[in-house]
């Protein structure tokens, strides 16, 4: 798209469509998410939030399905899922309002790529065959979705195709975001989370809006950081770090203490200021990540997410529903029709006013520690975008130290900290994807090894 003339909201946008088929585990027009935009013609930076909402039939109790994801064999993550678990979505309307605010390119063309893709399939790298393998159990669990991926665990290398999602994304292209929210494609969806026990009806899909929020902003070391605002909390967690940072170097032990501050901030007052009284809950998520500068030096910040996904997978059209009401404490709190808070933190970072560095990340809770990381190392320590983004991380919670780095584990180890080692760059620690405006105006670009990441520089 950037090569064809398009802007940066224009490739972020067509991007997300092929994320729905490329990184169906993750995201797609089941889910919510997050884009953060810096418009270079007025210099603001505008925050469109689409991220999920309590269906308003919700009350909770509901029996949801239970999976352990295992990491690396020492490391494992328990998800909630299944249709009780399923919230409104929102990715659709919120592609297409910041499409209608800043796109240059017909809506159509955005979405033909990823049509195609979904048809003719795609095929998977090793970090997308690890998703598909650790989530298998989930993915597949309903006949649907068993046959959506293919009756089992794909490998490296095979062909993932899901013509059904297609279709649908041929829909979204000729009717726009509206196909999803009523007519057939929505009553498919409806009639389907109903029957396994959901409560998400076409009232929800009709009441959804896509709000516009004026985002956070901190300064660290003479540039100024904004990111997600309140009522989601990664933004604000990330902004805490960096200012207990401050002008320390970011060795491992000034960010062990500044992730210290982001984990004690999270208390009971902090929750409860994120929506002054009303729901702010935690929810663990699997993310996909877009950060996209054109030559105008406009930029688009994306986050997206399914949770962890349901595995309720809407019979006929390829989409696979979102599982952000499966936290315990999410559906035992949740205000039926309220919008749920989120560690999403798309993010940009201005030298002067202009974009130093856009990012993002996946990760749940460890989200907001890829970034913190990545600025700090990027802002603070000098070092190249590409560099930041594969060095080794840490992410401290609960007086425990997890450590991709040997070295720092012994450091944290000698100064009486609980660790945990890994043994090679994993998952765990996110996925941040990145573009750096250098000195010169030249652009760098990186993906996270970690999630099979990309970074790609059009000249």
């Amino acid at each position: 798209m950037l090569e064809a003339g398009g802007n940066a909201v224009d490739a972020c946008v067509a991007a997300a469509f092929t994320s729905w088929v490329c990184e169906s585990p993750l995201t797609g027009p089941g889910g919510g998410g997050f884009m953060l935009v810096h418009d270079a013609r007025d210099g603001k930076t505008r925050l469109y939030d689409f991220f999920v909402a309590v269906p308003a039939a919700a009350r909770g109790g509901e029996e949801l399905l239970e999976l352990a994801v295992d990491f690396d064999g020492d490391t494992q993550q328990l998800f909630r899922t299944g249709a009780a678990a399923v919230a409104v979505p929102g990715t659709a309307l919120g592609l297409e309002a910041a499409h209608r605010r800043w796109g240059t390119v017909q809506w159509a063309e955005l979405v033909a790529p990823a049509a195609r893709l979904a048809r003719d399939g795609v095929e998977l790298t090793p970090a997308q065959a690890y998703l598909h393998r650790i989530l298998d159990g989930l993915l597949r669990h309903s006949p649907e979705g068993d046959a959506m991926y293919g009756g089992r665990a794909l490998a490296a290398g095979e062909r993932f195709a899901v013509p059904e999602l297609g279709e649908t994304l041929e829909r979204i292209g000729e009717g726009g975001a509206a196909a999803l929210y009523g007519g057939e494609l929505g009553r498919a969806l409806v009639e389907h989370v109903q029957a396994g026990g959901g409560a998400l009806t076409l009232e929800d899909l009709s009441a959804y809006r896509v709000v516009r929020r004026r985002p956070l902003e901190v300064w660290y070391r003479g540039h100024e950081f904004r990111s997600n605002p309140p009522p989601s909390s990664g933004g604000l967690l990330v902004a805490l770090g960096l200012r207990a940072l401050g002008g320390a170097e970011p060795t491992p032990e000034a960010i062990g203490a500044a992730m210290e501050a982001q984990e004690a901030a999270r208390g009971g007052a902090f929750v409860r200021a994120l929506h002054r009284g009303g729901l702010a809950k935690r929810v663990l998520s699997g993310t996909t990540h877009i950060s996209v500068v054109d030559a105008h030096g406009a930029a688009a910040s994306l986050s997206a997410s399914l949770g962890s996904g349901s595995g309720v997978v809407v019979p006929g059209t390829g989409i696979h529903l979102n599982n952000m009401l499966g936290e315990a404490d999410l559906v035992t709190g949740a205000r039926p029709g309220e919008r749920l808070t989120s560690m999403m933190a798309p993010s940009v970072v201005l030298r002067d006013g202009e974009p130093r560095l856009v990012l993002g990340s996946a990760g749940s809770a460890r989200l907001r520690g890829a970034i913190l990381q990545v600025v700090a190392s990027v802002v603070g320590g000098g070092m190249s975008v590409a560099a930041a983004v594969d060095a080794p991380r840490i992410h401290v919670e609960e007086g425990v130290a997890h450590c991709e780095d040997a070295a720092v584990a012994d450091r944290f180890e000698a100064a009486g900290r609980e660790v945990v080692r890994f043994r090679r760059r994993n998952l765990y620690f996110g996925g941040v994807s990145a573009v750096e405006v250098l000195a010169d105006g030249s652009l760098a670009a990186a993906g996270d090894p970690r999630r099979g990441g990309a970074g790609v520089v059009v000249a």
